[in-house]
């Protein structure tokens, strides 16, 4: 598992999907990988710093968690088989630890919003295109990813009123 951070978001113009792109701490490579609107509007928010009204999905869980005297100690996105990608949510509560299955998109929403570390494992920044999702024109190269990222908007993945 390699250590990841958060590169941005873009929407992929072909879909009309958003995408969260991973890079390793200290490589050059990234990983796109496409989710959906609300959990892109979740990242969104929490990247931009901007907070609801009221508390939000990500914002229940983060509760939640810290009721329960739990913590999250990471999230890992493990694998892609049939063009989806899985993660675990590595947790620890009253000293017992868990693993759950997630979606990616929602382990990173949530490692944001309890500032928990998360790793990829690293032969997915190693695929062909022959195992990216096909529908995609969005360029997987770094520089192109960074700047195509300097013009979204969160406000790009849909319109919800808070």
């Amino acid at each position: 598992m390699l250590e990841a951070k958060i590169e941005g978001l873009a929407l992929d113009m072909t879909t009309n999907s958003p995408v969260v792109i991973l890079a390793p701490v200290g490589l050059n490579k990234v990983l796109p990988i496409w989710i959906g609107h609300a959990e892109a509007w979740g990242i969104a928010m929490e990247l931009s710093g901007m907070k609801p009204k009221r508390p939000m999905t990500y914002d229940l869980l983060k509760s939640l968690i810290i009721t329960t005297n739990t913590k999250i100690e990471r999230v890992e996105i493990t694998e892609l088989k049939e063009q989806t990608f899985y993660a675990r949510i590595h947790l620890t509560t009253n000293g017992e630890k868990h693993e759950i299955d997630a979606r990616p998109s929602d382990s990173i929403a949530l490692a944001l919003k309890v500032k928990a570390q998360i790793y990829v494992n690293e032969e997915l920044f190693n695929l062909d295109n022959t195992e990216s999702p096909p529908t995609s024109s969005l360029p997987t190269d770094p520089e192109s990813l960074r700047e195509r990222l300097k013009k979204i908007n969160p406000e790009d993945f849909g319109k919800y009123s808070l």
